[in-house]
């Protein structure tokens, strides 16, 4: 199986930085795109920020451009999340996604941490 923990979840006020991380462990062969996702309460899980291991190339949704930085080590099978000038609206539950092949040669398959909670308030 595949595990995704992440970290650094908190309280912060307004203005303020956390950085997230996830570490993917289990049987894997490799991983293609990781990714965060967040959900708030009432709300649908989006997108934050995704990265593809081999070409590096990165996606942010349009809220979190120019304040959020989404890296990985691919060494580690490790993606971060860094966030700026974090507003009340990042308010979520923060969610990590792989996507990982197993074994060589089969198809990729998605897998979710458990998510770790950002709050936002002064």
């Amino acid at each position: 199986q595949v595990q995704l923990v992440e970290s650094g979840g908190g309280l912060v006020q307004p203005g303020g930085s956390l950085r997230l991380s996830c570490a993917a462990s289990g049987s894997i062969f490799s991983i293609n795109d990781m990714g965060w996702y967040r959900q708030a309460p009432g709300k649908q899980r989006d997108l934050v920020a995704i990265i593809s291991s081999s070409s590096g190339i990165t996606n942010y949704a349009d809220p979190v451009k120019g304040r959020f930085t989404i890296s990985r080590d691919n060494a580690k099978n490790t993606v971060y999340l860094q966030m700026n000038s974090l507003k009340p609206e990042d308010t979520a539950v923060y969610y990590c996604k792989a996507t990982v092949v197993r074994i060589r040669n089969t198809l990729p398959s998605e897998y979710w941490g458990q998510g770790t909670q950002v709050t936002v308030s002064s």
